[in-house]
């Protein structure tokens, strides 16, 4: 199990930028794989909270694909693509502050 997870989330941090058109997004995406490795490596984050958080990270990354299947990412669903990046930011943050941890 323990491969498992830090395997998926070494797979988010390496994903990188995903488009050209949304550097900013790419950026805070990033970032926040980042936050969700810190969190396992430092035991913050038990498995399955470091798995939902990077299940979290796939769905916005999802979401971003969706939104540039037509070719182009209007200014109403990059908003929207923010506002699911802070809303995962959200997360993580609850997550590696709620006082569980893998070590004791």
């Amino acid at each position: 199990m323990f491969s498992k997870t830090a395997l998926a989330i070494a797979l988010l941090v390496a994903a990188g930028p995903a488009l050209a058109d949304t550097p900013v997004l790419d950026r805070r995406e990033q970032n926040q794989a980042q936050r969700i490795q810190q969190g396992w490596q430092s035991g913050e984050l038990t498995r399955r909270e470091a798995a939902g958080l990077a299940k979290g990270q796939a769905e916005l990354r999802r979401m971003e694909y969706r939104a540039r299947s037509d070719g182009e990412i209007t200014s109403r669903e990059r908003a929207r693509l923010h506002q699911q990046a802070t809303v995962q930011s959200r997360h993580i943050y609850r997550q590696k502050h709620d006082g569980q941890s893998r070590r004791q």
